[in-house]
């Protein structure tokens, strides 16, 4: 028997939510991210995962099971530092007149294209798949 198209009415099950990790698990991706943002800064991204998480204090198993490939701890890197640029603008616009604010957010987003070395490639890697990194990002 054909199955037939869903109705438009019909709806598909939906996707379950991603079980939230646990509190040692949340802190070694934590750490990684954080190290793997350093390396970057430092090494650009053919920086070592081994090195990487050497530096994190957690087995290379544990690097690949929350980042299974290079590109993908790279969109993480980048899409967290987006993320820490734009509450710094809002946090600036808040606590400081618009004029220091502006100056201080500049400063931070010259320090963060200083740190961009390297991550053009996997970047552009990531335009060919189907990351929502620069929709999500925009």
């Amino acid at each position: 028997m054909a199955e037939r198209p869903l109705a438009t009415t019909e709806r598909q099950p939906a996707t379950p939510a991603p079980k939230p990790l646990r509190a040692d698990a949340q802190r070694n991706r934590d750490k990684l991210v954080e190290v793997a943002a350093q390396a970057f800064a430092t090494d650009g991204v053919d920086a070592s995962l081994e090195e990487i998480a050497r530096q994190a204090e957690v087995g290379i198993g544990t690097l690949y099971r929350h980042f299974p490939t290079r590109e993908h701890l790279v969109e993480i890197v980048y899409r967290r530092e987006v993320e820490a640029l734009c509450l710094a603008a809002e946090e600036l616009a808040r606590d400081h007149p618009a004029d220091v604010a502006l100056e201080l957010w500049m400063q931070r987003f010259v320090d963060y294209i200083a740190t961009k070395r390297g991550l053009a490639t996997s970047l552009r890697l990531l335009l060919n798949t189907n990351s929502t990194l620069f929709s999500d990002t925009s």
